[in-house]
């Protein structure tokens, strides 16, 4: 009943809902179209219009040099025929020279006044600090010298600023008595254009700049200064290229920001004026008209928005009855989940029991585990003795005593291991003491040399130069690493070319690993319970490695295993390092 209802309401809804994604969809599609045509229409537009202002402003800049340039250029012509000037160079009396070109100064606006006798050395100046200063190598006095006009010269300064002066030889009586020389303030215009957003440079005729807004500009030439940007101008070109999506192609970039660059020529000795406006003012006007149409597609997709809900609450209204039936299906529901809980938690318990009776059985059937263990030493014993008594035959007495001494240590072993087995029901009581890792391998590989040396099987060891010790019982260790060299053996009975990597590593824990290229594990959760087992009936029971997880876990490491990648089984068993301060510890 419910699920006709539901299906009934979806019909209902189903073409409306494809109309109304249709109507977004187009709303979308115009809204983007609309946005574009305009950032395209009045980014030109706008941009066009601030061109021409910076184009106005050029001719603006470029007129008032060229005035102060004219307006200056005339006052040595006058100054170089003043009387009191030509009669204090005449009598080398100056007292009254420099006040009176400080009277000069004023009317003219110029930045500085000097005279210079015929020596170069300047004898009045409105800076009194600069008299008795030589000029006699300096390119406005020796031009000045060898011409009949007013030498115009533009010399650097040690600053990185240019000093602009002009300058006019002064005669009496058919002879040079000195020169006279105007320095012309043109960094008061550097100091005008500091104010605005604009920068501005003036080149010379060689193509190197004089003036400019950047002071790091000067004697430059434009493409030089233009590439001296601070290191991180192409991560915020880059940024502003992503973000701003009205900019147009750049002429230029300065401080990581597009600028258009208009040149315009300077009526006076080949001089060029530059400017570069930044892009700023068409993307203010520019994004806000958009602003203003993004605004109108968005108060539009509400308006639509609001007649979908409105269709939605009364398809509310439709689907209310059907809620009140899944109301009373969900209340069924619920019921029949409470009783699958509750049989659940009985399950749950009866498992418990079983576990409980498991573990009770493996600690009846422990004694199966002594021939488990029992089988190596006495599979060894017994190759020893053969091997004793071909010896003795022999009259070769002093290698059978090697061979019962080895028989004496199995037997030795043996009862350990008997003791040890204990540790499988409840943990171990003996004092542990430094045990040196290779020395144990070492030691559990001789257990095993009958059986290596009765199967051709590849061993292959990588031990680290450095002893590797951990805190631990010796032999319990030797009897897990026994335990994993014989499954390893075992799983590779079956393979042509059966090979047994041993690696031992040490960092935070000593780490050896047992690999083998055999079939590998099939179920690795079952694998350290005891009494699982893949062996054929009498080969095993199934308790060594479950033995062998409850001794590294006794010893503070733990042992796993998983499948390579290759194939085979791979065992590690991690023991914390026995370093010196654990060592103190203990």
């Amino acid at each position: 009943m419910a699920s006709n209802g539901t299906r009934t309401g979806l019909r209902r809804a189903g073409p409306f809902s494809g109309r109304a994604r249709i109507a977004l969809v187009l709303l979308l599609l115009a809204a983007v179209g609309t946005v574009w045509v305009t950032n395209w229409l009045l980014t030109d537009r706008f941009t066009e219009s601030v061109r021409n202002r910076a184009e106005l402003r050029l001719a603006l800049y470029s007129g008032n040099l060229i005035s102060e340039l004219r307006r200056n250029a005339i006052v040595p012509q006058l100054l170089a025929r003043d009387p009191a000037l030509i009669a204090a160079l005449n009598a080398q009396d100056y007292r009254q020279s420099s006040q009176r070109l400080i009277s000069f100064v004023d009317e003219i606006g110029a930045a500085s006044l000097m005279l210079l006798d015929r020596d170069g050395r300047t004898v009045a100046a409105t800076d009194r600090n600069r008299l008795a200063e030589s000029h006699r190598e300096a390119a406005y006095f020796v031009d000045a010298l060898r011409s009949n006009t007013t030498v115009f010269t533009a010399l650097p300064q040690e600053t990185g600023n240019f000093s602009f002066t002009y300058a006019r030889r002064m005669e009496s009586g058919g002879e040079t008595v000195g020169v006279i020389m105007v320095e012309v303030d043109l960094a008061k215009f550097e100091r005008a254009w500091a104010g605005i957003t604009d920068a501005v440079m003036v080149t010379n005729s060689e193509g190197l700049i004089i003036l400019a807004t950047e002071p790091r500009w000067r004697g430059l030439t434009p493409t030089d200064a233009l590439q001296r940007q601070p290191a991180e101008g192409a991560i915020e070109r880059a940024i502003r290229a992503t973000a701003d999506w009205t900019a147009q192609q750049a002429d230029a970039y300065l401080r990581g920001e597009a600028v258009m660059r208009i040149d315009g020529r300077i009526p006076f000795r080949g001089w060029t004026l530059v400017t570069f406006t930044t892009y700023a003012s068409v993307r203010e006007r520019v994004n806000a008209v958009l602003a203003l149409e993004i605004m109108g597609f968005a108060l539009l997709a509400a308006l639509v928005f609001y007649a979908l809900s409105r269709k939605t609450a009364i398809r509310m209204a439709l689907f209310q009855r059907d809620a009140t039936e899944l109301r009373a299906l969900n209340a069924r529901l619920s019921r029949e989940i409470a009783e699958r809980e509750r049989v659940q938690k009985n399950l749950a318990v009866a498992e418990q029991s079983l576990a409980q009776s498991s573990k009770l059985a493996a600690l009846g059937e422990m004694s199966a585990a002594v021939s488990h263990e029992l089988n190596q030493p006495l599979a060894a014993m017994k190759t020893y003795l053969a091997g004793a008594r071909l010896l003795l035959r022999r009259n070769r007495p002093d290698e059978a005593l090697s061979a019962f001494h080895r028989i004496d240590d199995l037997i030795e072993r043996m009862g350990a291991i008997t003791r040890q087995l204990k540790s499988f029901a409840r943990k171990g009581q003996e004092q542990l003491s430094p045990v040196d890792m290779g020395e144990a391998l070492a030691s559990s590989l001789a257990m095993m040399e009958p059986q290596l040396k009765s199967r051709r099987v590849k061993i292959t060891k990588i031990l680290p130069e450095a002893p590797v010790r951990v805190m631990g019982d010796r032999m319990r260790i030797e009897q897990v690493l026994v335990n994993l060299l014989r499954n390893a053996l075992d799983a590779t009975k079956s393979v042509d070319d059966p090979q047994v990597d041993i690696i031992l590593a040490a960092g935070e824990t000593a780490t050896l690993t047992v690999r083998d290229n055999g079939t590998g594990i099939e179920d690795l959760d079952a694998l350290f319970e005891p009494f699982y087992t893949t062996k054929q009936p009498g080969d095993g029971v199934g308790l060594g490695l479950a033995i062998s997880s409850g001794i590294v876990s006794e010893l503070g490491g733990r042992l796993t295993a998983r499948n390579g990648e290759d194939g085979g089984a791979v065992f590690e068993m991690q023991l914390p390092v026995l370093n010196e301060s654990t060592e103190a510890a203990e």
